[in-house]
């Protein structure tokens, strides 16, 4: 018997069909996004595509990840995949390939030609592509980028809940931000100040005991601490969410990051959201949290962190990072009071305020115009673009606590 004959666009249909088999799960609720779908197609392409078993767990093992998600996964599968014409895509009206029939001898040529068509598929899914594939002439890479750019711009009060998680994996990447600053450890460098004499002389046994190289020490540059306090109350109901969902893409990074959470109370929620899970960890630090879209007395919350925390060294030689919109319905004069004794402790406050992103905004409510000559910057928060900026500005700290950046509004 002659090899089966693949058609030439069979990898990308298979294509097709599993970005349109995610479109569909992603409509029903289901986290799916375009590395679930290279993961699915990878795995399609160890198993045999013909057998409607193989297929079911391939495709379930990559593209399920909570166990009350299998009875949906199923119902979609069944419509997608074994009724033709009942998918929820129409662009991909094929049924499903039949399992051969057992009895019918197997070529020897079908298994490199299934391996061919799963080749295909996987490298059309390589990163860089977009997961539905291109259509009506435009390019995979050209789409990809348009999702994310769109994302960066779109303002998180906007944002529906199936973006939301889309964005997730582009927050934890802006997320790895880190400062730097200086121990007072040492570390071998090929020039500085400090002489290494336990260097040097080893050398100089190769020289006759001369010392020809002079070799130094720096001290050593390691992250430096980051407290994060973010605003859940009323006001900031609209950007709360992917706040916290940034911080908790901070606290798993593995930095020395603490987060803090304010209303009516201030709540430390570090350890809840310290959790490789995400979904558990963001639940957690939900369950934490007593006063979410509540009312907002800032002043309190600073003395709070200052009292409590600050005396146990958590804001010194740090950067606190505020995420407010600044209306402040307690004691404004307790709020500068206190933003000026976080000042002596701190090495840099910033303050992300999420209306700065309007145009022609001026800092003028109450709180903030009390804590704006404490601040080392103003900036935006309420897109990705801004919160890049944000990592921007973290990275470009110095090590050495220095003169005042200024407290003009950054643009992203």
């Amino acid at each position: 018997m002659s090899a089966v004959a693949v058609p030439a666009d069979a990898g990308e249909r298979v294509l097709r069909r599993v970005a349109g088999f995610g479109r569909v799960l992603r409509a029903r609720g289901l986290e799916v996004g375009p590395r679930r779908v290279q993961d699915a197609l990878e795995a399609l392409g160890a198993v045999d595509v013909t057998s409607r078993e193989e297929s079911y767990w391939a495709l379930r093992c990559t593209l399920v990840s909570h166990h009350e998600d299998i009875e949906v996964f199923d119902a979609a599968f069944a419509a997608f995949w074994e009724k033709a014409g009942a998918g929820e895509d129409g662009a991909l009206e094929a049924p499903a390939p039949r399992p051969p029939d057992p009895e019918a001898p197997t070529a020897p040529g079908d298994a490199p030609a299934r391996a061919g068509v799963r080749r295909e598929a996987v490298h059309a899914a390589e990163p860089g592509g977009d997961e539905d594939g291109p259509e009506d002439g435009d390019t995979a890479e050209g789409m990809a980028w348009s999702a994310v750019e769109r994302l960066r711009e779109l303002d998180f009060a906007e944002y529906t809940d199936d973006e939301l998680r889309e964005a997730r994996r582009l927050l934890a990447r802006v997320a790895r931000a880190v400062p730097l600053r200086r121990s007072r450890r040492l570390e071998a460098a090929p020039s500085g100040p400090m002489l290494d004499k336990r260097r040097t002389m080893r050398s100089a046994m190769r020289t006759e005991g001369t010392p020809v190289l002079r070799l130094a020490r720096r001290r050593r540059l390691v992250p430096r601490k980051v407290v994060f306090v973010v605003d859940v109350s009323g006001s900031m109901g609209p950007y709360a969410r992917a706040m916290v969902m940034f911080l908790q893409a901070a606290v798993a990074g593995g930095r020395r990051v603490e987060a803090f959470t304010f209303g009516t109370r201030l709540t430390r929620v570090t350890r809840h959201l310290d959790s490789r899970d995400p979904d558990r960890a963001l639940r957690a630090a939900a369950q934490a949290v007593p006063d979410w879209a509540g009312g907002t007395r800032i002043g309190d919350n600073i003395k709070a962190l200052n009292d409590r925390w600050g005396r146990r060294g958590l804001t010194r030689g740090a950067v606190v990072v505020i995420v407010s919109d600044g209306w402040e319905r307690g004691d404004v004069d307790l709020l500068g009071r206190e933003m000026r004794a976080l000042r002596r402790t701190a090495h840099t406050i910033l303050w992300v305020n999420p209306l700065a992103g309007e145009p022609g905004y001026q800092p003028l409510a109450q709180g903030m115009a009390a804590a704006l000559p404490h601040l080392d910057l103003l900036l935006e928060g309420h897109n990705l673009h801004s919160l890049e900026a944000l990592a921007r500005v973290l990275e470009a700290l110095p090590s050495e606590r220095g003169r005042r950046a200024g407290r003009a509004v950054v643009r992203g």
